[in-house]
């Protein structure tokens, strides 16, 4: 296991002031977004209650998600130390508690964050660590494996591929991460909802394809490949789930 506080020293933990913007500035559309205008829509999606129809599919497509996404790990995460980046309300973070992991659930959403911490079984609360900030913040140390589920989603491929880089000398194992596909469907969504006025927008997801993202992660010093694993279609969620391995 790797030790806690172990930190990057290629020096890509300091981003430039333009590259520190982009990526500044939808994390906080992101962080506004699910703290205040959406924090009860998703405690709704990620429990057992009734939902609509079409978010009966988002939901399932998520549990398929999960699945898929543990079951690029050891099932046996004893003495292994897991960082859950974009924890939402914690689902993922419980399942791998579950596995024996000693995890670190962190999330921009301190809402979020504490529907994930008063919903974990208490037998498991000796092995995570809940933390509501920036989950490439090197201070958070080094990690056997990093889990990021739909959090990437928002961002450029540029920005993906610096947080791939600025997490690789602190991760031992696999980064597994997901992203919107960059398909016919997804992208004629993503062409439409930018006619929405900006007020009316949730934050947009931004579709990818496989090898603009290794070219980005490349460009941004990482070493590792990024290598696609398998695209989970379920109604209105569409996820494709990606890796990186020593």
């Amino acid at each position: 296991m790797l030790d806690g506080r172990l930190s990057s020293r290629t020096g890509l933990d300091q981003p430039s002031a333009g590259q520190r913007s982009g990526y500044a500035a939808t994390r906080a559309r992101v962080e506004t977004y699910f703290d205040k205008t959406a924090t009860q829509t998703w405690e709704r999606l990620t429990s057992d209650a009734p939902v609509s129809k079409i978010r009966e599919t988002v939901r399932a497509g998520r549990d398929r998600m999960r699945a898929l996404i543990l079951s690029r790990l050891p099932q046996d995460l004893r003495g292994q130390r897991v960082l859950d980046a974009g924890c939402g309300a914690g689902q993922m973070t419980q399942a791998l508690a579950e596995r024996g992991a000693q995890v670190l659930a962190v999330d921009i959403s301190p809402s979020l964050v504490k529907i994930a911490q008063d919903r974990l079984p208490q037998p498991l609360h000796n092995q995570v660590a809940f933390h509501a900030g920036d989950m490439l913040d090197p201070d958070l140390g080094g990690f056997d494996h990093v889990i990021a589920m739909d959090s990437l989603i928002y961002y450029t491929a540029d920005d993906i591929g610096r947080a791939l880089a600025r997490l690789e000398p602190r991760v031992q194992g696999a980064t597994v991460f997901t992203v919107a596909p960059r398909t016919p469907l997804l992208m004629a969504m993503w062409y439409a909802g930018k006619a929405f006025p900006k007020s009316d927008r949730s934050p947009t997801m931004i579709p990818h394809a496989r090898d603009p993202l290794a070219r980005a992660a490349k460009s941004a010093g990482a070493g590792r490949v990024v290598r696609p694993v398998e695209r989970v279609t379920s109604g209105f969620y569409i996820s494709e789930a990606m890796e990186t391995r020593p």
